[in-house]
């Protein structure tokens, strides 16, 4: 070994989470080389937050390589797309066979894929690894999602296990899967941080329009969730935001436009859903209700000529009813959420070939990342007791509160409903429990539609088989006489 190898573990990309993360790895006895291609910023971090600490900089690839420990292990927390893809470049002709790369940033999971194959063709080893906490989770404990080449694993497993969150003692990262698996669960997170925050959203704007509830009043009702089945990093932060004031003693959220951002995520979530024919409604939903509110101006022009149900003062007769039913849409409706993304999680593992560990993707998920929250710990008991669970809907803990959420959530949406509150993922949520418990679906009607229109053939029931309706096979029937007996397409297709 060189006597400049010293590292052991490389990081390239030193926004806020760069540098938290290395200091984060220091802390637990790492040594970390520091680079970034401008070159005062090592030093600024060297001689500032780094001082003192087991961090040493770079200022050429060829530096931060020679800098490192063999196999040389080096993460990327820089912008996602084509940077990454250029500092790949940069690093290959540096690197050995066994050499490990990892992209730590918030890369679209299909380019994760394109990464591995080929850098596993050059023998260098591939991790795409989703981080989630932001500032204070890289500083202090995120949660980390890798993926890519299990021969890599052994030798990261003790940085990441060290650095990543703890839940009830346990590390909140373990090994996803193969390919781009890593950075698909972390795109999963995402779309459901996506649908948390909208269910919040419309939990906030049913006590503000309906019940006139204050900011304050809001904040505390949110603070008295959160001891319970609420317990969630979301409904703490709404908690603290609620409550805080502008110089003026007006609080601040009041003063933001309601035009939402987006960096992607959710869309990306969104989109592969459809792709796979997953029913992932809520996060669909959060993403267009994003969208809703960027058109602003055609809002306020809509609300001065769309009329609506009036709102009096006095709807809420019982007030601690109105909030017990409110709580329990907002748990059912997350408990709905989660239940979509495994779903999700279950059909890519099969469509795509990767065998990934339900269990160790819950656990991930409880301390560290945005969407931590007390009942993730179940969905890891769940998926221990049952790796084959088909739906989290199917297991007892989650029946048994979604049961005993369906008065009070179905009441708040009817509320809602009456005066004219958008609530989509509310709604979805329902109608998403609604059509999975039901033996039947209109469907039928719309295979025949489709049939009538198209011949685009449809199976029959078992028990209503017959002769001219033969079981098993792609059936067109001619509607009107006058059509012929031509199918356009089969019936799966």
């Amino acid at each position: 070994m060189s006597e400049q190898a010293v590292a052991d573990l490389g990081l390239i990309g030193l926004a806020v989470m760069g540098q938290n993360l290395i200091l984060n790895a220091a802390d637990h006895g790492f040594t970390v080389c520091a680079y970034n291609r401008t070159h005062t910023v090592v030093d600024d971090f060297l001689n500032g937050p780094a001082k003192g600490k087991s961090i040493v900089g770079a200022h050429s690839i060829a530096e931060l390589v020679a800098k490192l420990k063999r196999p040389r292990k080096i993460m990327l927390l820089i912008k996602a797309g084509k940077p990454v893809d250029y500092v790949i470049n940069d690093l290959v002709p540096f690197l050995e066979k066994g050499d490990i790369i990892i992209d730590g940033g918030n890369s679209h999971y299909p380019d994760s894929n394109r990464r591995y194959e080929e850098l596993t063709k050059k023998g260098i080893l591939f991790v795409g690894s989703g981080v989630s906490g932001g500032e204070e989770g890289a500083r202090y404990g995120p949660s980390l999602m890798p993926g890519g080449s299990e021969e890599a694993w052994p030798h990261i497993k003790p940085i990441f296990q060290s650095i990543s969150a703890k839940a009830d003692g346990e590390p909140c990262c373990d090994w996803v899967g193969p390919a781009g698996s890593g950075h698909y669960v972390k795109m999963v997170h995402n779309g459901i941080e996506y649908g948390d925050m909208q269910v919040i959203c419309e939990a906030y704007d049913i006590m503000k329009r309906v019940g006139h509830f204050t900011d304050k009043e809001i904040s505390d009702v949110f603070a008295k969730w959160d001891k319970g089945v609420l317990d969630s990093f979301l409904v703490e932060i709404t908690t603290n935001i609620l409550k805080k004031n502008d110089t003026d003693g007006r609080p601040i959220v009041e003063k933001i436009l309601d035009s939402a951002g987006q960096k992607g995520t959710g869309k990306w979530t969104a989109i592969n859903a459809l792709d796979l024919g997953m029913p992932v409604t809520l996060i669909g939903e959060a993403v267009f209700a994003r969208c809703l509110s960027a058109i602003k101006d055609e809002r306020v022009l809509a609300s001065k000529t769309l009329p609506g149900p009036a709102i009096p003062e006095g709807v809420v007769k019982d007030r601690q009813q109105f909030i017990d039913d409110l709580e329990q849409a907002l748990y059912a409706s997350k408990i709905i959420s989660y239940a979509q993304g495994f779903m999700l999680i279950r059909e890519a593992a099969r469509t795509y070939g990767w065998k990934l560990n339900n269990p160790s993707i819950a656990l991930m998920w409880r301390g560290g990342c945005i969407i931590r929250s007390v009942f993730l710990g179940e969905i890891t008991k769940a998926y221990r007791e049952n790796p084959d669970l088909q739906n989290l809907l199917l297991n007892k803990f989650f029946s048994d509160a979604v049961t005993k959420a369906q008065s009070g959530w179905r009441k708040t949406l009817a509320l809602a409903t009456t005066y004219g509150i958008p609530t989509p993922t509310f709604s979805t949520a329902l109608a998403f429990y609604d059509g999975y418990r039901s033996e039947r679906l209109p469907a039928n009607l719309l295979q025949a539609q489709r049939d009538y229109f198209g011949a685009h053939t449809f199976k029959v029931l078992p028990e209503e088989a017959s002769e001219s309706l033969p079981l098993g096979k792609n059936i067109h029937v001619n509607w009107t006489g006058h059509g012929g007996n031509v199918s356009s397409t089969s019936y799966d297709a």
